[in-house]
């Protein structure tokens, strides 16, 4: 029996949000967006939707940082950079061949499946990086 995914639209609104915030979002930032406009929608609701998203293909799910889970609507393989002074969260294009090649060295064993890779780099932005120099 195959089940039929419906499109909510808490859906709607979520991938909304997340492509007008057009940054790595977390929930809570999801939800704050939202309500602002639909105060009926729950917390609940959004972290929901957002994980199922998430297992669903329609968001990547690219990891927790500064506590929270962050997600991507770029769905194409490609790195983060996590600012470690402002925790922002930029994507790195890199060759998809090397990301491809990272997944293949990995030794294969029965303990696990690999069936994604996230990988992630961290370091100082060019806009904290500004700030320090000129203090």
């Amino acid at each position: 029996m195959r089940l039929i995914k419906r499109n909510t639209i808490q859906k709607k609104w979520i991938l909304e949000a997340i492509k007008e915030l057009n940054t790595h979002a977390a929930a809570e930032e999801v939800y704050d967006f939202i309500a602002k406009s639909n105060p009926t929608i729950s917390k609940g609701t959004v972290y929901r939707n957002m994980s199922q998203m998430a297992k669903d293909g329609e968001l990547l799910n690219i990891g927790s940082f500064l506590g929270a889970t962050h997600y991507d609507h770029n769905l194409h393989e490609h790195a983060h950079f996590v600012c470690n002074v402002c925790g922002m969260i930029f994507d790195v294009e890199c060759d998809e061949n090397l990301l491809g090649s990272l997944k293949d060295t990995i030794v294969v064993s029965d303990e696990y499946k690999i069936s994604s890779c996230n990988v992630s780099f961290g370091g100082v932005c060019a806009k904290c990086g500004l700030k320090r120099e000129t203090i």
